[in-house]
């Protein structure tokens, strides 16, 4: 393919450069003289490992060429990719300049063309920035709408310097959010080739991926630094520790947990957390990042009391109890901290789970009822569909199949689920509908 790419800092020399190996001609523009110079004599503008080589290469064939011309990149290429900086500016917001500049330019170069181009844009920028700012301008300048004139995508990058060429070759995977099939169908080519995933999705959605990735980067670094400290100061070996870790491969670097839902509870975490805590407490070690996530735990059980008080219902019937599906444990339940919490503000609560029936709850748990919750406990029904059918707004806080499907048979058009859990097939659901954080 004829392929354009503006912007020839670190991602755009790398991806010009690994382009144009692959067999595609490639015009790199920049508005920088110094390093189309460069380009020309075909040195790479950026340092990194093996870039040096390829670049002199794919020049000499050919297959590479620079210009500061917008327009006639456009002419020749099908296909650009915007890769200029979005650099911070001192409040921590983007600076979007060169990225609306570049935008205004290709969009001026598009009116004179009959052809259909497609644009990808490759800059890091926040959620809705592709749709709100750069759209407009494409329209705009070019005269065109999207989808007739041109097509519009974003691609994240996910290439680290040092070894950026090989992260180019062996991607994890290739994302693309783009405006519609067409698009996808037009950028997938370029990319099939590599050892990986193609996964097309939307624009916002690949817009977040990339800050979701680079911040769960950085929480695992600090993670690792902070179990570090702490193991130091206890005489234990840390690199054996955080070695072992990522060896569980079910729970610790999996799928596992990495899913939005209601806070966590039970036994377990919130004792140990704890407990780890009063560890760094006593050895003098301080650990901000492990000491927030309580707050934040707790912040999401906020989160979810601030729309049901919002919503002006006050007949309300939560589905669960326990601190997960399948189990008694009324032990540091999020759900109980949020139905003692609706309780104190005057919200007329009803309550249904299937492992927590006062009938049925022997030892250690019915104790823990009688004794702690008496007032929850009294809010306790048998059966389920009559308390979705009474309630204003169902609050459901356990995954179990069939209580979904009471749910979904039960909930009329008057009334509103908040999903705790994140249910399947939720577009059966004749009411209105509300996930926690979705």
């Amino acid at each position: 393919m004829n392929i354009a790419i503006f912007g020839m800092g670190y991602v755009g020399a790398v991806s010009a450069a690994c382009l144009a190996r692959d067999g595609h001609h490639v015009i790199g523009v920049d508005v920088d003289p110094g390093k189309l110079d460069l380009l020309r004599k075909g040195h790479s503008p950026i340092v990194e490992e093996g870039i040096q080589e390829l670049t002199a290469d794919v020049v000499t064939k050919g297959r590479l060429q620079v210009t500061d011309d917008v327009g006639e990149a456009i002419r020749q290429t099908a296909l650009s990719f915007v890769c200029v900086g979005t650099p911070s500016q001192p409040n921590g917001s983007q600076d979007l300049g060169a990225i609306e500049h570049v935008a205004s330019q290709i969009g001026e170069a598009l009116a004179g063309m009959d052809s259909y181009h497609v644009v990808v844009i490759r800059s890091t920028v926040r959620p809705g920035t592709v749709i709100d700012r750069v759209l407009p301008l494409l329209e705009q300048h070019s005269g065109k709408t999207l989808g007739e004139g041109f097509g519009l995508a974003f691609q994240p990058e996910f290439l680290r310097e040092g070894t950026s060429i090989r992260d180019y070759d062996n991607p994890p995977f290739t994302v693309v959010g783009g405006d519609s099939q067409r698009t996808l169908d037009c950028v997938k080519p370029v990319f099939e080739h590599l050892p990986c995933e193609f996964v097309g999705t939307d624009i916002g959605t690949a817009e977040m991926l990339k800050y979701a990735c680079n911040a769960f980067h950085a929480v695992k670094i600090v993670f690792a630094n902070e179990i570090g400290r702490l193991s130091q100061s206890m005489g234990v070996d840390s690199l054996e520790v955080m070695r072992l870790v990522t060896q569980d491969k079910q729970l610790n670097i999996s799928p596992a947990y990495l899913r939005p839902g209601f806070a966590f509870g039970g036994s377990c975490l919130p004792k140990d957390l704890r407990a780890l805590l009063y560890m760094a407490k006593e050895q003098d070690a301080d650990l901000p990042m492990l000491g927030g996530v309580i707050p934040s735990n707790q912040q999401q059980v906020q989160h979810a009391l601030d729309y049901i008080l919002a919503s002006g219902k006050r007949r309300v019937g939560m589905v669960g109890l326990s601190f997960k599906s399948g189990t008694d444990d009324l032990r540091e339940s999020p759900l109980v901290t949020l139905a003692e919490q609706l309780i104190g503000k005057g919200i007329d609560l009803q309550i249904h789970d299937p492992n927590v029936q006062l009938s049925r709850l022997i030892g250690a748990n019915r104790r823990y009822i009688e004794e702690k919750l008496p007032h929850i406990g009294r809010l306790l029904v048998d059966d389920c569909s009559t308390l979705i059918q009474d309630a204003e707004l169902v609050v459901l806080g356990l995954s179990d199949a069939h209580l979904v499907e009471q749910v979904v048979t039960h909930a009329g058009e008057d009334q509103t689920v908040l999903d705790l859990v994140g249910i399947p097939g939720r577009d059966r659901l004749r009411c209105g509908y509300r996930g926690v954080c979705w």
